[in-house]
């Protein structure tokens, strides 16, 4: 109780209100069945992978209900730019000027969490993902994401394990997950075309997992 009260303390002196709205959400946040848990795959295009010195320049989402790909709710944006790195243009084709429309580090940060909510994250190597935006938080005086989240190459490690009775794979590329489980890598390399490629192998693997019925709340979180 006492760590509660100055967690949210802490988290509430002069932060704005998009912030209090995000952290108090999860003091009512409820465990659904795993069928009508709303989902939300995401990615990052970014300058490089230091997560202190690179910056994102662009975040996509799609959200997921009783596994089903929501389409006409979908989330893109783009982030102006201080810092910029011209060799990275070949893999992300994000311009530092051009015509795509780009707002602040923070605008992109309140967009962004009024769109995830207090759900749960889905990402490929998801760790990396989850330090660069903890990292933008942190830049504006905020605190990390407190969501629960899907590492989709640990997930399709464990299913091929429990399925197949293969040896645990630490690591798995976005790629070879769409090469085994038939997916399109249509606008690969775009925040939010790697969103829905991470939520169409998602949904693919706890399909496979569902006929097994090994489809539980405690295998799909557990690290």
């Amino acid at each position: 109780m006492i760590w509660n009260w100055l967690f949210k303390k802490k988290y509430n002196k002069n932060h704005p209100d998009f912030w209090k709205d995000y952290i108090s959400s999860f003091d009512k946040k409820n465990k659904k069945p795993i069928n009508e848990t709303r989902f939300v795959a995401w990615d990052t295009e970014t300058t490089g992978f230091d997560k202190k010195e690179d910056r994102i320049l662009s975040l996509g989402a799609v959200e997921i209900i009783n596994k089903t790909i929501k389409a006409n709710n979908t989330f893109e944006i783009y982030i102006k730019q201080d810092i910029f790195k011209p060799e990275t243009v070949k893999i992300h084709g994000i311009l530092k000027d051009g015509d795509l429309k780009k707002v602040s580090e923070i605008e992109a940060i309140e967009r962004f969490l009024k769109y995830i909510k207090n759900d749960i994250l889905i990402a490929h190597h998801a760790g990396f993902d989850y330090g660069m935006v903890n990292e933008m938080l942190l830049r504006h005086g905020l605190g990390k994401l407190k969501n629960d989240f899907i590492d989709t190459s640990i997930l399709f490690s464990k299913s091929k394990h429990i399925i197949y009775h293969s040896n645990l794979k630490k690591h798995y590329t976005l790629d070879e997950l769409c090469k085994e489980l038939n997916v399109s890598m249509a606008d690969r390399h775009t925040s939010i075309g790697d969103a829905l490629i991470t939520a169409l192998v998602f949904l693919k693997t706890i399909s496979r997992l569902d006929k097994r019925n090994v489809l539980k709340w405690d295998y799909l979180l557990k690290g």
